[in-house]
């Protein structure tokens, strides 16, 4: 610190003001000018605002206060002397007048002032050395000096801190505990002024600080309501213990498929988080033309992890048995798959379940495995595994993206779903951990699953 100290630069008054003149001559702007005298601008500025106050004389640097001189020993030891007997004149005193275990009686604060008045020391030593607040003897003063007594600067012997009275804290959330507008305020949750106001209407007067102490003491915090996943399905936990029970115990020859459609999403500018330089802003049109729309109907087998995907028109039964009958030919050396999709009405329609029945009735001899429906609960689409893949898929190709037709969008989704299925060809894994490390999201199986995550959609 003493080193910063000897390399900070001293300037003379006069070539402080000689430098205000040129600045106020005009001659060059003022970054100009201290760039040229190395100087900071603000020192420029704080010269300039003390000489036209005080002129040359206003940039002289002011003058080192003068140290006190010290006491001599001899009277810093009798200082001392003289402060040990007020103590412990103090001390004896409060014990022949105790009144009151920790606080001062109206003879006792008596004493204090008669003893601080005719003590040789002066005021600040003195009650500093017998431990009572300056603000405190100050008032003692003021209220013997106004009313002659001190007896309404002493509580009564059963007084009682406002925020340990029961009477207050029951009035303090009996009106927290109810809505505002109860009380006249257009509002759906409490501020401190309203909340005080409300306690006044209701007969008792607090401060802030004390409505802040008695609910702090009480436990209460602010607390922001999380959205909870939940399902109204009145058989959540049967259907959920079923697909549970199929996973744990699925053979080599048979696989698990997460079904669902992404999009419909038009093909435009996107908008999403990357890196910018500094001074660059990051836009997108709220308002563009589409190049297209695109709906992508898709199943993740789990065992394998390896997704088979296809462009649909429109969202319907036609579009699934497709898929199942694309799902028949690509897995028809196991011996049956499972479908678990969401509760949309095309999923459970009664055309695709004549055809699951119909394909099913067929000999095995015949190709293809037997089709078993496993469906997730209504209203449970955060469970369907698929959504994870979806959400690492939209986050890699989809956001910050702007091509130029659905074409070149459906090359960027074909070439990441290929790269993807041939990573897990090479490096076999169960769908349970982070898929390829790009989904946000665990896309194993779990009743504690978030896989439709709203910040990749």
């Amino acid at each position: 610190m003493s080193d910063i100290a000897n390399s900070r630069r001293s300037h003379t008054a006069h070539f402080k003001a000689q430098i205000v003149i040129a600045g106020l001559a005009g001659t060059c702007s003022v970054a100009e000018l201290c760039r040229r005298e190395n100087i900071p601008e603000s020192s420029y500025y704080n010269w300039r605002k003390r000489f036209i106050l005080a002129g040359t004389l206003g940039l002289k640097r002011k003058a080192l206060r003068q140290q006190t001189p010290r006491k001599p020993q001899s009277a810093v030891r009798r200082q001392n002397a003289e402060l040990v007997a007020l103590e412990a004149l103090f001390v004896n005193t409060r014990e022949a007048l105790n009144v009151f275990p920790n606080r001062l009686s109206e003879k006792e604060k008596m004493s204090v002032i008669k003893l601080t008045r005719t003590s040789k020391v002066s005021v600040r030593a003195t009650l500093q050395r017998i431990g009572i607040p300056r603000s405190s003897y100050y008032r003692w003063v003021r209220q013997l000096s106004d009313t002659g007594t001190l007896q309404n600067c002493v509580r009564a012997p059963g007084y009682c801190c406002v925020v340990d009275r029961p009477d207050v804290k029951k009035v303090v959330f009996q009106v927290m505990h109810a809505p505002p507008s109860n009380f006249g305020f257009n509002r759906t949750t409490w501020k401190m002024d309203e909340l005080q106001e409300a306690v006044e209407k209701s007969g008792v007067r607090v401060g802030k600080h004390s409505i802040r102490r008695i609910v702090k003491d009480a436990g209460y915090r602010w607390l922001k309501a999380r959205k909870v996943l939940t399902s109204n399905d009145p058989e959540y936990r049967q259907k959920l213990s079923k697909i549970q029970k199929i996973l744990g115990a699925l053979k080599r020859d048979q696989g698990f498929f997460s079904i669902d459609e992404y999009g419909p999403f038009a093909v435009k500018q996107r908008q999403g988080k990357k890196l910018v330089p500094p001074g660059e802003p990051f836009t997108v049109p709220q308002f563009q033309k589409s190049k297209g729309s695109l709906i992508m109907t898709a199943a993740l087998e789990l065992s394998t992890n390896q997704v088979t995907h296809f462009y649909s028109k429109k969202k319907n039964t036609d579009e699934m048995i497709k898929l199942l009958n694309l799902l028949r030919v690509k897995y028809s050396h196991l011996g049956r798959i499972f479908l678990s999709w969401d509760a949309a009405s095309w999923h459970v329609s009664k055309k695709l379940i004549e055809n699951i029945e119909h394909e099913n009735s067929r000999p095995r001899n015949a190709g293809g495995p037997k089709v078993e429906l496993a469906p997730l609960p209504a209203g449970a689409q955060f469970l369907n595994v698929i959504e994870a893949v979806f959400s690492g898929m939209s986050r890699a190709v989809i956001h910050n993206s702007n091509y130029a037709s659905k074409d070149e969008a459906k090359a960027a989704i074909d070439r990441y779903f290929s790269e993807r299925n041939e990573y897990f060809q090479k490096n076999p894994k169960r769908a349970g951990n982070k898929i390829w490390g790009k989904e946000p999201s665990v896309s194993g199986f779990s009743d504690s699953n978030n896989c439709k995550d709203p910040r990749y959609r």
